[in-house]
């Protein structure tokens, strides 16, 4: 019997990277081909035990520490690398990510490996012309897209869409006020923007789909989305999952000098206030993706997407609504 293939996972314990552990561990098409290993910087806290305990090897390693980033490699066919720009966030995280970035390329270079899958998103600057600057958590990883590309590594690129869990826990999520006891979805957009939703317990599914088509997807992007769902409809699937709250729902379309003050009033800095304003006006003005469609990569995504109603109904925020 062949010896299994290695994938090796950053942010094993993340998100995105621990829903492709997961996907590698139990999928019937997977697991009897592939061994985990799943990387963290510490081993020994409970979420990694945990991943051990299901089937994983787990080793350490630090983005910011090359050798222990080639000892995690080394012997890998596939690594998924996904870095983390949001991590204790300041001015200078666009270049420590880029840095990070650049030393799990490296390492891949180092060691051979024979397919590596980076959680990448595009070039704003770019893609706007220089009309959006401030776009940092995407220009980083576009760099490091960049630089991997012109080392020839054998790559494809994994654009994940915008988190669903932005509009029920995070900065644009839709809001109770218990004075008037109503709820609002108040974006600086139209409410016919339109957003590419993406369910990170979905990563896997999608790299599932890259490894099986390694020949077709090499030096290409794929952007993971389950669809494209505007303000309104977000808002209109609100009042569907829960009747009894989306009486009082409401989309409103706030000025920019409002959104920012509400983002500051949040405890954000300035430049991350801008930073997702900016966001917003690239789905407005110039698409997430800059106009891509999600159906090749639906072509190739054998698995059911979560879409907006299943993750707004799972969503602990709303857990009590009805």
């Amino acid at each position: 019997m062949a010896s299994k293939k290695i994938i090796t996972v950053f942010g094993a314990t993340g998100q995105q990277g621990g829903s492709v552990v997961e996907t590698f561990l139990n999928d019937p098409k997977l697991k009897s081909e592939w061994t985990v290993r799943a990387v963290t910087r510490d081993t020994t806290k409970a979420s990694a035990k945990k991943l051990q305990e299901k089937g994983a090897e787990v080793v350490a390693a630090d983005l910011d520490d090359k050798a222990s980033l080639v000892q995690a490699v080394t012997g890998a066919h596939t690594v998924f690398a996904v870095t983390n720009y949001w991590e204790n966030v300041n001015e200078g995280s666009k270049n420590r990510e880029i840095q990070q970035g650049r030393n799990i390329v490296d390492a891949v270079k180092d060691a051979g490996v024979q397919h590596f899958i980076f959680s990448s998103l595009l070039d704003i600057n770019e893609l706007t012309n220089g009309a959006l600057l401030n776009v940092y958590h995407f220009d980083s990883k576009a760099a490091v897209e960049q630089y991997a590309r012109s080392l020839n590594i054998p790559s494809t690129f994994f654009l994940p869409g915008m988190y669903a869990s932005n509009f029920t826990a995070g900065s644009f999520a839709i809001r109770h006020d218990e004075k008037s006891n109503t709820w609002t979805l108040a974006l600086p957009c139209t409410e016919e923007t339109p957003y590419p939703l993406f369910d990170t317990v979905d990563t896997g599914k999608y790299i599932k789909a890259i490894v099986l088509n390694r020949e077709k997807l090499l030096g290409k992007r794929v952007p993971a989305a389950t669809e494209y769902v505007t303000g309104r409809e977000i808002l209109d699937t609100f009042k569907k999952a829960f009747p009894e709250a989306g009486k009082s729902a409401t989309y409103y379309q706030i000025p920019h000098e409002v959104f920012l003050s509400t983002m500051k009033g949040y405890g954000l800095p300035d430049f991350m206030a801008t930073e997702l304003l900016e966001n917003m006006i690239l789905c407005e003005k110039y698409g997430y993706y800059g106009g891509a469609s999600l159906d090749e990569t639906h072509a190739l995504v054998e698995d059911h997407l979560t879409t907006w109603e299943e993750h707004l109904k799972a969503a602990s925020a709303f857990k009590d609504l009805k």
